[in-house]
């Protein structure tokens, strides 16, 4: 074969391969994000359709994943002080089942169209997502911190946890096979929370996280719907750990407290801690739910050019705008995304539309959707290895989120965008387009110098033409596998072999 037809098959075959991933990885998805962005229903507090296709998405997956966990046995071997592969797993089951709660119960208003209820087509999932709760070998991270009392001592988390997942999974099949286990951790957490001093307890040894707490709270209550207890007393007196003098200098959560004594130990609040709590407490205490909400918008709600949304931490922190967090992510400019992530519910369930559709829209960019359903935005900023759904689960619950009953409603005032908007269009389109000018460029060159008479002289041109064979067939074997983001990984190989060029007269 000559050099010339060698360096032809190349020069084209690149191109082809430049294109069909430009338009997998960038194109295709930039016009999927145009479409998503543009649903009327986030803007008018309904459940969006990239909500039902995403639950679908998941649904067949997240089944095999938890079945695997579970017989591989892995969560029995992992460090346990290591937060991703302890608790991410079962946040992604209960992420899951809330999610399919949402859905279900939309679904029985008539709120989407599809034939089948999220409860019959997600079954095999729900009852996975229940067996990787209940599995003892899901649980030796705690039961390393707490001995085999662990059930019954402190461990705030990791106990709520499990009572806001089964509770979940019993009101969407009702089956009732873990209801003794949910009653016996929504009484005994509950009485132990009551007992104590100031109305926290540890989740970890030497650790309090009062957000933590009040998500216990309010997951017990919300238990009682299908156990058939009443712990609205419990609640009731439960509030005093949430009161003066617990409270920050500016009236909401703090990060740490000690047990003992119940004051903070890390005093200031932050962006995930009011995401979260917000989340949840319109349904436990509603009046304290809007003047939280009123303080978290003005201490912590921010406006650039390039972005609105939520905070990590408090304006006045001259720190907090550029570092990276094992709860809160990578903080850029002062945002947080999982204060943004969690902070859509939070919007949607304290009726503000108007700020849940501009963090829905910057969510919804920044998810990098690909044409194969995987969202690589979250897939990239999860566990692969322990949690590789955990980011996509996070995200299907925020989205299925919606506004509570008779919710004071603040609905968008107009049109508008974040300059972040801007951003991802210009770079699911720009790039593609740069790529396509420089390839065209390649070949325009190329072609002018054979028609000159002149032909390119590549130093090792049978090496690399093999390389550039193996690195082709290894990629295009691998993508067809299904494995397209490995795949993708091989075929940029294919581009980087570099060789002098010189144009000689034949």
């Amino acid at each position: 074969m000559s050099s010339v037809r060698t360096v032809k098959i190349m020069l084209y075959g690149n191109a082809v391969v430049v294109v069909c991933a430009t338009l997998y990885f960038l194109l295709i998805p930039g016009v999927l994000v145009l479409h998503r962005i543009s649903d009327s229903a986030l803007r008018e507090g309904r459940i969006p359709g990239e909500a039902w296709r995403l639950h679908k998405y998941l649904t067949p997956r997240f089944a095999e994943y938890a079945e695997a966990r579970i017989a591989s046995g892995a969560a029995a071997n992992v460090n346990y002080r290591d937060v991703a592969a302890t608790e991410w797993p079962l946040f992604g089951a209960v992420f899951y089942l809330w999610a399919t709660e949402n859905l279900q119960r939309a679904w029985e208003k008539g709120g989407c169209r599809c034939g089948t209820a999220p409860a019959v087509y997600a079954r095999k999932t729900i009852e996975a997502c229940g067996k990787l709760l209940a599995d003892p070998v899901q649980h030796s991270w705690v039961r390393r911190h707490w001995g085999d009392k662990y059930m019954h001592t402190s461990d705030v988390f990791f106990r709520s946890l499990l009572i806001a997942g089964l509770a979940s999974y019993d009101k969407l099949l009702a089956t009732g096979e873990y209801l003794p286990l949910l009653k016996d951790q929504c009484d005994t957490l509950a009485a132990e929370l009551d007992a104590s001093p100031h109305g926290v307890l540890e989740d970890y040894p030497g650790e309090c996280y009062p957000i933590d707490v009040f998500a216990a709270m309010a997951w017990i209550r919300k238990a009682d719907e299908v156990t058939g207890l009443d712990h609205s007393a419990f609640v009731k007196r439960e509030m005093r750990a949430f009161r003066p003098p617990y409270l920050d200098k500016r009236g909401l959560i703090p990060w740490m407290a000690d047990p003992v004594t119940g004051k903070a130990t890390r005093p200031n609040s932050r962006g995930i801690i009011n995401s979260h709590v917000l989340t949840f407490a319109p349904d436990v205490c509603p009046d304290d739910a809007k003047e939280w909400y009123r303080r978290y918008e003005k201490y912590f709600w921010q406006k650039t050019w390039y972005g609105e949304g939520w905070r990590e931490f408090y304006r006045d922190d001259p720190d907090a705008d550029l570092l990276f967090d094992v709860d809160a992510g990578p903080i850029i400019g002062g945002f947080g995304p999982a204060a943004n992530a969690f902070g859509f519910a939070a919007a949607e369930r304290n009726g503000r539309l108007d700020q849940a559709y501009l963090l829905a829209v910057q969510i919804i960019a920044a998810s990098w959707p690909l044409p194969d359903g995987t969202l690589l935005g979250p897939r990239l900023l999860s566990d692969s290895r322990n949690a590789p759904y955990l980011g996509e689960t996070g995200l299907l619950w925020q989205l299925s989120t919606t506004p509570p009953s008779g919710a004071e409603i603040v609905k968008p005032a107009e049109f508008h965008w974040p300059g972040s908007i801007y951003l991802a269009i210009l770079f699911y389109f720009g790039i593609p387009l740069l790529v396509a000018v420089s390839g065209l460029f390649n070949i325009a060159r190329f072609a002018k110098l054979e028609k000159a008479g002149k032909v390119p002289e590549y130093r090792g041109l049978d090496t690399q033409f093999r390389a550039w064979c193996l690195f082709l067939g290894i990629g295009i074997v691998i993508m067809a596998s299904g494995l397209i983001w490995g795949g993708a990984v091989v075929l940029a190989c294919v581009l980087l072999p570099k060789f002098e060029v010189r144009a000689v007269n034949p």
